[in-house]
């Protein structure tokens, strides 16, 4: 039993058994019972709720605030979709998104209570609709611009052939020089289309695979692009089962991604490999039963916020020289493999955390879910 519980008889008491957070408030907003779930919630046991007022336990906004006032002035009730509530320090505090409803109450067993406070956090919710909008988005940008390097593939090979006949015909060095530069940008440019048009070509060959070994080939390749400055870090959970995936296009998603962290340090910084087990994850609608977790971090500048909601569309680079292709190629990659991809990004500390069912290619593995 909790400190909190002890305040209450078992009427009361017995709020500690809801998955919801509650928390019951006198006419002051301080604090007079939080159940296990709402000490959970904020990150506080019940000892150092107790009495406190609410707004020191976490930040919320004035509406919320208002709410609680016309709670015990009025005896009215509120109930808002979405809010945000900040728990933690002020600088290193954590916004949680949630439904909350504020009920006023008088009971005879805790005549000092006046009203009760539920929150449910919606961020899983919130979570699987951005990522259900995002899907829709870059199927309609990628059917785009499919079509796009479609139509302008067949020119460019007009154009090379052309520069390749006027080259033959030219006696003077400098002025095939000329046509060397109209072959050698058709060739980028082809090259481009191709990469463009490849997802969407290639057959995947899924076999029986450990992520450690894909992991280790992907840090032997950015030490040889790196070879002296960029540290790479491991921190495996080696009791992980091999899981059924492409092995080339796991290798191209990890290192799409790894390198642009090296690129965005300048090769001096510090990248951490680190795998993890989740279990009863759903992705993409689809209930499985085990999923693997590999979070790519570094300690470099950070991504900025309006450019992290945009980064996975074709053709937005973060850098001048960038394609822009890369993190598009992996998150394709990884969604046919019923992945998802996420990323958190401050100053000093980027995480890339790639989530993959153990086996996306068994339908026994998983259920569909409405």
């Amino acid at each position: 039993m909790t400190t909190s519980q002890k305040a209450f008889p078992p009427p009361l008491g017995g709020l500690d058994y809801l998955a919801s957070a509650i928390l019951l408030l006198n006419a002051e907003h301080r604090v007079c019972y939080a159940n296990s779930a709402a000490e959970n919630l904020l990150e506080a046991t019940g000892r150092a709720l107790l009495q406190r007022p609410l707004n020191t336990v976490a930040r919320y906004s004035a509406t919320l605030q208002q709410a609680l006032d016309n709670a015990v002035a009025n005896n009215w009730s509120y109930t808002g979709q979405n809010v945000e509530i900040r728990r933690g320090k002020p600088d290193r505090g954590e916004t949680l998104h949630l439904n909350c409803t504020v009920t006023p109450m008088q009971s005879p067993d805790a005549p000092e209570v006046r009203m009760l406070v539920e929150l449910q956090p919606i961020d899983q919710q919130l979570k699987a609709s951005r990522e259900e909008r995002r899907i829709e988005q870059q199927q309609a940008s990628r059917e785009l611009i499919r079509n796009l390097a479609h139509e302008i593939k067949n020119p460019l090979g007009g154009i090379r052939g052309a520069a390749q006949l006027l080259e033959r015909e030219l006696n003077n060095p400098v002025l095939q020089e000329y046509t060397q530069v109209i072959i050698k940008e058709a060739d980028r440019l082809q090259d481009l289309m191709q990469r463009l048009l490849s997802p969407h070509r290639a057959a995947l060959q899924p076999r029986l695979m450990s992520v450690h070994e894909v992991l280790e080939r992907v840090g032997s390749l950015l030490k040889l692009e790196f070879p002296a400055t960029l540290s790479i870090l491991r921190d495996y959970d080696t009791s992980l089962p091999e899981l059924v995936a492409d092995r080339e296009q796991l290798i191209q998603v990890f290192l799409n991604i790894a390198r642009n962290a090296a690129q965005a340090m300048e090769g001096k910084g510090e990248i951490v490999f680190r795998s993890r087990s989740a279990r009863q994850v759903t992705l993409v609608k689809r209930r499985f039963r085990l999923a693997i977790d590999v979070a790519i971090i570094d300690n470099g500048p950070g991504i900025a916020d309006d450019f992290r909601e945009r980064m996975f569309y074709p053709l937005v680079s973060g850098r001048p020289d960038g394609t822009g292709l890369g993190l598009t190629l992996a998150q394709s990659f990884v969604q046919q493999h019923q992945g998802t991809i996420e990323c958190e990004s401050r100053p000093g500390h980027t995480v890339f955390l790639i989530r993959l069912p153990l086996n996306a290619f068994d339908p026994a593995s998983s259920e569909s879910l409405p």
